[in-house]
């Protein structure tokens, strides 16, 4: 093991939560939202709980996962819905290299990546603010995957498209724009229709109504088999199981227009914190449940690759939030945050 490896290792998963924070002021807006959510997508402690485990498929089953969790298979792609993404291939160098000269100890973290963001930034003549949120998500692969399978991948990445083509800035400004609502759209009061953007690459979106919970707007799309994509997707783009809070299938990062969603209700914030999910207290928060969360605008999320039943539960109370995976029976867990949103609603 490398000096770089072993420092790496030496990191608990509040040292990175702790340097994704201090940085955030640092990481253009284009890209703040996004890495946050990266970072719920792929945390540490639950890729350590899985690789631990003396038998993967039990462990994933005493969570109740479903889908595709881990970044050995998608090292090159997991953070395509970055803006930079497109400096991933010079990210990836720059870690191998630092690899190899890296002295050793426990430097800052978030000292670190900005040190060699600030060199992939002037070797592409680019703003720093543009390189730190992918440098910090290189980082981080390097962690979970090791220098050598982070080696054996081959960079490449595909060339922007659509409206990540554009400048980030442009970028920003048309993720705050409204679908057009006519000529007279602004004597409408019902049936205001917009759109949420879940695919920013490839354009892909669906149209929900004003008021609409983004879950039962996706199952009215049937423009393609989206079961045959992700088995989880029973109907549209984003997986469903229950629509009622209880399974924590829909859960979906918004990367942009947070502030046109509904405000977090009591059983939503009761229910997420059992799953694991790390939604922060904030009224519009940028990690939620489609099946809760109602759109007024449009809206840009990305839809994670897993979903499971991880967080910390204390029965009768939903304790903050512990990146700690739990062994109890998911299907225990779930029964749980039935009878807590239940017991929610009936005070409501």
């Amino acid at each position: 093991m490398t000096n770089f490896e072993n420092y790496l290792t030496q990191l608990s998963e509040s040292d990175w939560q702790e340097a994704i924070k201090s940085l955030l002021t640092s990481i253009h807006e284009v890209d703040r939202n996004a890495v946050q959510i990266w970072f719920r997508f792929y945390p540490l402690a639950l890729e350590q709980f899985l690789a631990a485990s003396e038998n993967l498929d039990e462990a994933k089953q005493s969570i109740a996962m479903q889908g595709d969790f881990g970044l050995e298979d998608k090292i090159d792609t997991s953070h395509d819905f970055l803006y930079g993404h497109r400096y991933w291939t010079a990210v990836k160098a720059a870690l191998e290299a630092e690899s190899q000269v890296f002295q050793g100890g426990t430097p800052n973290l978030a000292d670190e990546i900005t040190q060699i963001a600030t060199m992939v930034a002037g070797k592409l003549k680019v703003d720093r603010s543009l390189v730190i949120g992918i440098t910090a998500v290189g980082f981080m692969t390097a962690a979970q995957v090791g220098l050598e399978k982070l080696k054996a991948s081959s960079g490449k990445i595909e060339k922007p498209s659509g409206i990540m083509s554009k400048k980030p800035d442009a970028i920003v400004a048309s993720r705050k724009h409204d679908d057009s609502q006519g000529l007279f759209g602004f004597l409408k009061t019902v049936n205001k229709k917009y759109s949420v953007i879940y695919d920013e690459p490839n354009d892909g979106r669906f149209e929900i109504v004003d008021d609409q919970e983004i879950a039962s707007a996706s199952a009215n799309d049937r423009s393609q088999n989206w079961q045959a994509k992700d088995e989880r997707c029973w109907e549209g783009p984003v997986p469903v199981e229950c629509t009622s809070a209880s399974c924590g299938t829909c859960w979906v990062g918004v990367i942009a227009g947070e502030v046109k969603l509904s405000e977090v209700a009591r059983r939503e914030r009761r229910a997420i914190k059992v799953f694991g999910y790390n939604q922060t207290d904030d009224n519009q928060p940028i990690i939620r449940l489609a099946c809760q969360t109602k759109a007024r605008g449009n809206v840009t999320i990305v839809i994670p690759p897993w979903n499971a039943v991880f967080g910390k539960k204390v029965y009768g109370n939903i304790d903050e939030l512990e990146l700690e995976p739990v062994t109890t029976s998911a299907k225990a867990l779930r029964e749980a945050v039935r009878t807590a949103a239940a017991a929610g609603e009936s005070t409501e």
